[in-house]
């Protein structure tokens, strides 16, 4: 028996959290409205509940990341589950959310969003180190 597409569950999850946020596409503007529900939500959410928030808008920002700049779901060189553009950037938008959930606006998902176009026009460094 051949096992589910993993981008399946990525997707509905996805899209639950634009409907539940009456987001009309996965943009920028989708973005503004993520940011704005984690600032309402962030001092709401319980400890047992972090996790799964973490995992449903973080498949929302993801899916906004792969619909806006043509990236796509990947994993990463540490096979945590993110976003890949340009076969040279990788993003985990899960990491983005938990961020803005536990720093505020100071790590906000809309900041980091709009500043996408600046980091792929830069090339990624080569860790040289290992």
């Amino acid at each position: 028996m051949a096992s589910e597409n993993p981008l399946i569950p990525l997707r509905k999850a996805a899209e639950a959290v634009r409907q539940q946020l009456q987001a009309n596409a996965f943009d920028a503007a989708a973005v503004q409205r993520l940011d704005a529900f984690i600032e309402e939500q962030r001092g709401n959410i319980k400890d047992a509940e972090r996790e799964g928030v973490i995992s449903a808008l973080g498949c929302f920002l993801g899916q906004c990341l792969v619909t806006t700049y043509q990236g796509e779901w990947a994993l990463g060189p540490d096979k945590t589950t993110g976003v890949g553009i340009a076969n040279k950037h990788f993003f985990n938008p899960f990491y983005r959310v938990s961020q803005q959930l536990a720093h505020g606006q100071k790590e906000s998902v809309a900041v980091f969003f709009a500043g996408i176009p600046e980091r792929l026009a830069v090339e990624p460094r080569r860790k040289n180190w290992i």
